[in-house]
């Protein structure tokens, strides 16, 4: 007699179920997240199915995509049947849609307002573990050039180096810019420092004509702006 708790493999799934085959034949649409990531997966262990792994995954996560757009190679290697490569695979997958995400919201809006600065750079500075500051470039029209990560830190701080971040808005032929770091323990208030250095870059952006126009400082899907404080 069968056991129906025996272990089937992909491979003796029908064809029509199987992700790969199920892409193919019926479009990436049809396909569920577990699936999706079944594939960057590649082979489960050997008593659990690639897509089970994903299943698993996904749960730790509440089935939240953003969630799990901040998982590291270390919280990955933890699941049975992910090594470093499959870990990084699906972190590169990740990144690419934050991208995408990124590269669609540049296209279609103009800085008008503090959320609008938010909307794009949170795909950025968001999901980070460690403190990063960032600068958002700005042509005449308030329309974006470019944004640049200007420095990396560790939980409690990072650095902020006027000299690059002017050097690089000239070079760039910036009319203003939008300072923006992230607080990683998910408090958005700005410290006596954080303060001490927006006022400060402001002064120097006054003596180089380039307006710093707001500093928002990002935590947990919330923000500060300098601006909407009245503070810069």
């Amino acid at each position: 007699m069968k056991n129906y708790n025996e272990f089937i493999s992909i491979k003796q799934w029908a064809e029509e179920d199987r992700p790969r085959e199920k892409l193919l034949n019926k479009g990436k649409k049809n396909l569920s997240n577990a699936e999706l990531i079944a594939i960057l997966i590649g082979t489960g262990s050997k008593n659990e199915t690639a897509v089970d792994l994903a299943k698993k995954i996904l749960k730790t996560h509440h089935d939240n995509l953003n969630e799990l757009s901040k998982i590291s190679v270390t919280d990955l290697i933890k699941f049975n049947g992910i090594g470093k490569a499959k870990a990084i695979v699906i972190i590169a997958a990740l990144e690419l849609a934050n991208r995408r995400r990124s590269a669609t919201v540049l296209s279609r809006i103009k800085i008008t307002c503090s959320k609008d600065a938010f909307d794009i750079l949170k795909s950025h500075i968001g999901d980070a573990q460690y403190e990063e500051f960032w600068i958002m470039l700005l042509n005449r029209a308030n329309k974006v050039l470019q944004n640049f990560n200007i420095s990396e830190g560790g939980i409690s701080g990072t650095v902020a180096d006027p000299r690059k971040i002017f050097k690089i808005a000239i070079e760039n032929n910036a009319s203003s810019i939008v300072l923006c770091h992230n607080h990683p323990s998910g408090n958005v208030q700005p410290s006596e420092s954080d303060i001490k250095l927006t006022h400060k870059l402001k002064d120097a952006g006054d003596h180089l004509d380039i307006q710093v126009i707001d500093h928002i400082i990002i935590g947990e899907n919330q923000y500060f702006s300098f601006a909407d404080e009245n503070i810069l």
